[in-house]
């Protein structure tokens, strides 16, 4: 059960690598797209992330394989990767989104304000 559960993650991993990487060429054999070189560590929008979180993915599947020959209870360090795939959706999606204003405060209460403070100032001095 173990080793088909790592192997379907290589083989996921490796198919969405490879289809990452692979050039698209038009009809007539131009070059369209020479497909993402897997190996940079800097560039293009978001792709990069989904590789690194993939070699990610990738690592952590081979360190539990290979620590589970001394017991199975190993396996369950692969709810890391879980845990970080929500980590992640709510730091980057979820969070700012509950947390976001519902807009500007209006401006007239913020010079209602300062003249507020400014007042309390001057009768300080």
């Amino acid at each position: 059960m173990a080793l088909a559960f790592s192997l379907a993650v290589y083989g996921a991993s490796y198919h969405s690598m490879s289809s990452m990487a692979r050039a698209a060429f038009s009809e007539d054999g131009a070059l369209m797209d020479g497909g993402m070189d897997l190996n940079m560590e800097q560039g293009m929008a978001d792709l990069p992330s989904i590789h690194r979180h993939l070699k990610d993915v990738i690592l952590l599947t081979a360190i539990v394989q290979v620590l589970s020959c001394f017991s199975l209870y190993i396996w369950s360090f692969w709810l890391l990767a879980p845990g970080r795939a929500l980590y992640l959706l709510w730091v980057n999606v979820l969070g700012p989104w509950f947390t976001a204003d519902g807009g500007t405060p209006a401006p007239e209460h913020n010079e209602k304000r300062q003249r507020r403070q400014e007042r309390r100032q001057m009768k300080r001095l």
